[in-house]
């Protein structure tokens, strides 16, 4: 069954009840063993509250999108909330989630972009990608430059987002999202034009080019942040929401902009969070009584993965170990711990892996899983299955699906 009849069917039969359900998505969980080790960051962490909540559930790995297919952020988790992920991608771009995670009141017919500074060197090579990983205040500064631009009949947002990410908006008349990415996705290449990918989109292309042009020659001098990569042009979809798909009243614990983002995009309420890991846990245990579906964000693990870092991955993943017990003393009825898609340090970004996942609930059929990790997940009940049976699979466990046929 395509997953858009699986939405249709999900909202035939989903029920409202008292039941809660958290879904804990640990960035870019999945890694890749260490040479020397010969394990991946989750099997050299030490995690006896994730083991321990593991040999009460049923476990598995899911793949984000397909068996191949390394994803991008948007796309591992709309499959995660059981969108299909290639259908709703191609309505969602990096750069609408990153605006509407900053609460940017954006108008139907905006078109956003999501925005790198980044590193080039004297002869336009792209050296890093995200500038080092400028501060947000540096962030911010420099896009009171950028707000300067003017290009004729085009209304130009420049916001920062967090560290080198920043969100640019469009805003005129006879604008297109169809536009193809600036940033080439590698170093030591040179940035690439904007395309029209449509004849509709020509004019939002010439548009960006010209933004591009000009940040260039203004942040000449700001090395390492000297130059902009746009990626994700996009606009406000339509889309069903989770409360109208699943019943539920769901609700987003997230730091980073652009999770918040997405998780507005589908309906969910967005909490007020501090940054860290133990801050997040708080805040779920501040909001228990409130909603019934929970969705709690966990960053350091991907950016660490993105570094390449190993040790720095796997201090995060006992990082969210030590803060379980949080989670856990709630009681829900439903627990969920996956990731997104795998970032393995040796890769230095997003893989096509397969990702650890375990189902807790008291009505589950708990396998024989000792250790969460991929190793011990592919011998799990769930076997090896697609992101978006996750939510299903939570909602028939917290009892919220009702019988399908006579």
């Amino acid at each position: 069954m395509h997953i858009a009849d699986n939405l249709e069917l999900i909202q035939k039969i989903s029920t409202p009840s008292p039941t809660k359900i958290v879904l804990l998505v640990i960035d870019g969980l999945g890694g890749l063993p260490n040479p020397e080790t010969g394990k991946t960051e989750l099997e050299t962490a030490k995690t006896p509250n994730l083991d321990q909540l593991a040999t009460k559930s049923i476990c598995g790995l899911t793949d984000p999108v397909s068996p191949g297919i390394t994803p991008g952020s948007p796309p591992g988790h709309l499959a995660l909330f059981g969108y299909d992920p290639v259908k709703y991608n191609e309505m969602i771009g990096r750069g609408l989630v990153e605006t509407l995670g900053i609460d940017f009141d954006l108008k139907p017919e905006d078109i956003a972009a999501r925005g790198n500074f980044c590193t080039v060197d004297e002869a336009g090579l792209v050296t890093d990608r995200r500038a080092g990983r400028i501060s947000t205040e540096k962030c911010t500064e420099l896009c009171r430059l950028l707000e300067g631009i003017a290009i004729e009949g085009v209304k130009l947002f420049v916001l920062p987002v967090k560290e080198h990410r920043f969100a640019v908006v469009f805003r005129g008349e006879g604008l297109a999202p169809e536009v193809s990415d600036s940033d080439p996705q590698q170093t030591g290449v040179m940035p690439k034009a904007a395309k029209a990918q449509r004849a509709t989109a020509r004019r939002t292309a010439n548009i960006a080019n010209e933004f591009i042009a000009q940040t260039k020659s203004i942040l000449a001098k700001h090395h390492p942040a000297n130059m902009v990569l746009l990626r994700g042009f996009s606009k406000q979809p339509d889309i069903p929401t989770m409360s109208e798909v699943y019943k539920l009243k769901p609700a987003a614990i997230a730091a980073y902009p652009m999770y918040r983002g997405l998780a507005k995009l589908v309906g969910m309420q967005l909490l007020k969070t501090g940054a860290t890991i133990a801050e997040e846990f708080t805040t779920l245990k501040q909001n228990y009584a409130d909603y019934d579906f929970f969705f709690l964000h966990i960053k350091g693990t991907d950016s660490a993965g993105e570094d390449g870092d190993f040790n720095r991955k796997v201090s995060a993943i006992e990082e969210i170990d030590k803060a379980l017990p949080t989670l856990t003393s709630l009681k829900p009825d439903v627990i969920v711990v996956t990731g997104d898609h795998s970032t393995p340090a040796l890769l230095k970004g997003h893989s096509w892996h397969t990702v650890p996942v375990l189902l807790y609930s008291k009505w589950c059929r708990a396998d024989r899983v000792r250790e969460f990790s991929e190793t011990t997940c592919i011998m799990g009940g769930l076997g090896r299955f697609p992101a978006t049976q996750v939510m299903p699979l939570a909602m028939a466990n917290a009892l919220k699906l009702n019988k399908f046929g006579a």
